[in-house]
Order: C-alpha cells, then sequence, then structure tokens
C-alpha cells in the first residue's frame, strides 16, 4: 500500500477479472490470526501503529466482500453503515464483518455477512480470491475477498447494521487521480490513510485503504 509512482491505467472488465484470477488465491495469510505476524501497510507510521495495537489489545479477525458487479461498466457495491451503530457509524464500508467461530473460512463469513446485511444472495456471486490482509487501528485484522456479481440482484437492507447500499464505477474507483492521501497523528506519529469522495459519499479509511490495495494488485505491473 501508499506506493506514490502509480499512473492511470485503463484496463476493460475483462481484463480486470482476468488479472484477478491470476493475481489472487484463497491462501489464507497467517497474520489474519497470529499477533505476532503485523500486517504491512508500506508505511512506516501506520505499521508502527499497527505493532503498538498488537501489543495492546487482542487482535479481531474480520472478512469483507468486495462485490465488483459485472455490467458492461463494472461497479463496486458499498454500504453505508448505520448511523446509531457504535462502531464506525455512517462510515461507508464493504460488506462484511468479524469471523464466527461458525464460519468455515473467511470466504465463508464475508458470504454470509454480505447476505445479512444487504441481502446479496450467493447465486450471483462469483467469489475470486483474498486481497492482502489489512490491519486497523481498531485492531482488526481484515481480508477481503474479491468477487465477481452478476446483475439482476435484488438487495434487501438490514436497517439495524446498514443504511443504504449504492454502487461506484470501478473505473472511478482505480484511477489513481482519486485516491487522495491525507494523514493524521496517532500518539505523536504521523499515518497516512486515503480518501476517495465520490459526489455525496466520502469513501475513506479502512474502505478507501482496501480500494487502493486491489488498484496496487490488479491495475499496477
Amino acid at each position: 500500500m501508499l506506493k506514490r509512482d502509480a499512473a492511470p491505467v485503463d484496463i476493460g472488465s475483462a481484463e480486470f477479472f482476468q488479472r484477478a484470477r491470476a493475481r489472487l488465491s484463497f491462501e489464507i495469510p497467517p497474520g489474519l490470526n497470529d499477533p505476532s505476524i503485523i500486517p504491512v501497510s508500506g508505511d512506516p507510521g501506520n505499521d508502527r501503529m499497527l505493532q503498538i495495537i498488537a501489543q495492546e489489545r487482542p487482535i479481531r479477525p474480520a472478512a469483507v466482500l468486495i462485490p465488483v458487479v459485472e455490467h458492461a461498466q463494472p461497479t463496486v457495491l458499498l454500504t453505508q453503515r448505520a448511523a446509531h451503530l457504535n462502531d464506525h457509524a455512517g462510515q461507508i464500508s464493504f460488506p462484511g464483518g468479524k469471523i464466527d467461530n461458525t464460519d468455515a473460512s473467511p470466504l465463508d463469513a464475508a458470504l454470509r455477512e454480505a447476505w445479512e446485511e444487504i441481502g446479496l444472495s450467493r447465486e450471483f456471486i462469483d467469489p475470486i480470491g483474498y486481497l492482502d490482509l489489512y490491519g486497523t487501528g481498531f485492531g482488526f485484522r481484515i481480508l477481503p475477498t474479491l468477487a465477481r456479481v452478476k446483475p439482476g440482484f435484488t438487495l434487501r437492507i438490514n436497517e439495524t447494521e446498514v443504511d443504504d447500499a449504492f454502487e461506484v464505477p470501478l473505473s472511478f474507483l482505480m484511477d489513481p487521480a482519486n485516491h487522495q492521501l491525507h494523514s493524521k497523528e496517532f500518539r505523536g506519529i504521523e499515518r497516512s490513510y486515503y480518501a476517495m469522495p465520490f459526489a455525496e459519499r466520502y469513501i475513506w479509511g479502512a474502505t478507501a485503504g482496501i480500494l487502493r490495495v486491489l488498484y496496487e494488485r490488479i491495475y499496477l505491473p
């Protein structure tokens, strides 16, 4: 993450999914459950923050789904978390959450959460593979699953968790010109984070960071 030599790359839908299948797999990184293995972000401030967090609180394994809807111009299906939630209220997110003991795998957790949160049925979802493990300042170890989603689904919003679900063009999210790099302080350490504002939606934090990882894994050589 946080490579600064990016340039715009234009690839079509077929090539995007072809590259994704070639570059991703369903190998589960050991850092998902091992607190001694710290996810690497590429930013010294972030990496130091994750080292501190790992020493102070138990890790929280989580899984999210990155649903890329296969329209003529592909889109990414995102959610807006419910305003009444205690954690990350109102923020833009992927469908997902913590991995339960009953989940067979992180993929299974991501699919379960997508169904519970927005009613996205598994019959429309073609999982492709895991992205890199993403650590957060709240102790989450997030394993994102990229998936190809067939159009034609009907969503059912679970209002206890989600206020809204919406689609953003993949081309917008994968254009580095739309990747704003900001910084803030964590215990005297400057750390960086991405933001990708889209219309009235402010996509930032872990969601934007994971989208940036997707860009670097699929769009860069």
